[in-house]
C-alpha cells in the first residue's frame, strides 16, 4: 500500500496525519489499507511464548490456589500433629516435639518458595492481561474506523441521491413550464 493512500485514509478517517498517529494507530491504519485482519487468537500467541519454567510456574500457582491444595495441605498438618502428639507420643519419643519447630520450618520454606512462583505466575498474567488489552485496542480502533468509513459512503450516497433528485426536480419544473407555457398559448 503506498504512502499517499495511507495518508489519505488516517486524514479522512482521524482527521489527523500520518505523523500524529502512534505506531499502533498506524500499524491499524495500514491493516485497514491493506484490507487485512486485527483480530488474532492472543492467547496463543502469549502461550507459544511461555518457556518451561513459565509453565511450570503456572502449574504450581494454580494447584497452590486451589481448595484441593488448601484441603490436602489442612489434612497433612492434623496428620502431622496427630503423629506426633498421639501415636508417637504413646510409643516413645515423637518426631517433632510441640510447638512444631521441625514443621514450621516445613511450612516457612514451602512459603519461601511457593510465593515468588506465584508471583512471576501473577506478573505474567497481568502482561497477558496488558497483551489482551492492546489488542482490544486495535480492533476497537479498526471498528470505529471502518463505522466512519461506512458512515461517508452511506454520506456520499445520500449527496449523491439527493443531487440526482434535485436534479429529476428540477426536470420536472421546467417540463413542467414548459406544458404551461404551450398551454397558455
Amino acid at each position: 500500500m503506498n504512502e499517499d493512500a495511507v495518508r489519505g485514509l488516517a486524514r479522512s478517517l482521524l482527521d489527523a496525519g500520518v505523523g500524529e498517529l502512534t505506531a499502533r494507530q498506524r500499524k491499524v491504519i495500514l491493516r485497514i489499507a491493506e484490507r487485512t485482519s486485527v483480530s488474532r487468537d492472543v492467547n496463543t500467541q502469549f502461550d507459544d511464548q511461555l518457556s518451561f519454567g513459565d509453565r511450570l510456574a503456572d502449574q504450581v500457582a494454580a494447584v497452590g490456589g486451589s481448595w484441593g491444595f488448601i484441603i490436602a495441605f489442612g489434612t497433612v498438618i492434623v496428620g502431622w500433629v496427630g503423629l506426633n502428639s498421639v501415636l508417637l507420643a504413646q510409643w516413645g519419643e515423637p518426631f517433632d516435639h510441640y510447638p512444631y519447630i521441625f514443621l514450621n520450618l516445613m511450612l516457612s520454606m514451602l512459603a519461601a518458595i511457593q510465593a515468588p512462583v506465584i508471583m512471576m505466575s501473577q506478573n505474567r498474567q497481568a502482561e497477558k492481561d496488558r497483551l489482551a488489552a492492546t489488542h482490544d485496542y486495535e480492533v476497537n480502533l479498526k471498528a470505529e474506523i471502518e463505522i466512519m468509513a461506512l458512515h461517508d459512503k452511506l454520506d456520499q450516497l445520500r449527496t449523491e441521491h439527493i443531487a440526482a433528485l434535485v436534479e429529476r426536480l428540477d426536470r420536472l419544473i421546467a417540463d413542467g413550464r414548459a406544458v404551461a407555457e404551450r398551454s397558455a398559448l
